[in-house]
């Protein structure tokens, strides 16, 4: 059976070359103007949505720009808008780097909206004006269960950069909420947080956590966490997914070691299993209603009823299963 795991890359930086708006500019020869002066604008820190570029309110966006021709004491005027209004008035200087004009700031938008940034050089004695303009989307982060939008799809699409297993259907789901579930865990605050709090969509938007593979030299298999309740199936060092589980009660606790899947069992068993690989004695990984965000299970590792079967389909037959706390 074949694993195939999509990891969508969320981080974007966007280049234009941007073109001289208005008059030509260059140094003045004595009775004619040069040709137009070209701006490369670089915008670091935006992500890229289905081809639109986002960001969210008061996150930080690089502005860098390269300019054709260099002059001393050069100066561009930005200003920064949302839907119209401008928030940023900035005079920026210009650098000298390799015979070119160079110059740096971040912007922040202070709410969600249309943004505008536009550029201005006023004329001076060796250098007429020219101006030049780049837009991208400000997200509303407020989200609840039932949101859709371009802000769902790129919690989304951040959540499957980090190997959690969430189906991007746009909507923020049931599977949203375990995939934040299982974040949570992975950045160690613990079982049943499904919300999307400032300080998680920041970690998030960063691509703050990661799943330590202890097992690498095993191939493809299945590493359970218990301290921290969950479950990654990866491929040497490479983490492919990443679920929420429920493992074994005080009174019946998951057996700890090293061992190999020997039953594949698919749909459910008398007991309520669903879909199961059995890896020693009775343990299974499998399938369970409920999974709750703490430990109770009589040893098994449950997940999600909606989890089972991906991960039934990328466990194989003989793929190693390790369980330990950390």
């Amino acid at each position: 059976m074949k694993r195939s795991v999509g990891v969508r890359i969320g981080l974007f930086a966007a280049t234009l070359a941007l073109g001289a708006a208005s008059a030509p500019a260059g140094a003045l020869a004595a009775s004619r103007p040069l040709a137009a002066t070209p701006v490369k604008l670089t915008l670091t820190g935006l992500f890229s949505v289905h081809g639109d570029k986002v960001t969210v309110p008061k996150r930080t966006v690089i502005v860098s720009g390269t300019i054709a021709h260099y002059v001393p004491r050069q100066r561009i005027q930005l200003v920064a808008s949302v839907d119209g209004n401008a928030f940023l008035h900035r005079t920026l200087s210009v650098g000298h780097r390799a015979g070119r004009g160079h110059f740096q700031t971040t912007v922040l938008a202070p709410r969600a909206g249309h943004l505008r940034i536009a550029l201005t050089h006023v004329r001076n004695t060796k250098m007429l004006s020219f101006t030049s303009s780049t837009t991208y989307t400000v997200l509303d982060s407020s989200a609840a269960p039932g949101t859709t939008g371009r802000f769902v799809q790129l919690v989304q699409q951040q959540l499957a950069a980090l190997h959690l297993f969430i189906p991007q259907t746009g909507v923020f789901d049931q599977g949203t909420e375990l995939a934040l579930d299982a974040y949570h865990r992975l950045l160690g605050k613990g079982e049943g947080h499904m919300t999307l709090d400032p300080a998680t969509l920041t970690d998030l938007l960063n691509g703050v956590g990661s799943f330590r593979v202890r097992y690498p030299q095993q191939g493809p298999h299945a590493e359970g966490d218990l301290s921290d309740q969950v479950l990654a199936l990866t491929t040497g060092s490479k983490v492919d997914l990443l679920f929420p589980i429920s493992s074994g009660k005080p009174s019946t606790p998951t057996i700890l070691g090293n061992y190999q899947v020997y039953r594949k069992q698919p749909g459910y068993l008398p007991d309520g299993m669903y879909y199961s690989d059995f890896f020693i004695s009775g343990y299974a990984i499998h399938g369970y209603d409920p999974a709750p965000d703490y430990p109770a299970s009589h040893g098994c590792m449950r997940l999600p009823i909606v989890d089972a079967i991906p991960a039934y389909n990328w466990i194989q037959m003989g793929d190693w299963v390790d369980t330990y706390y950390t």
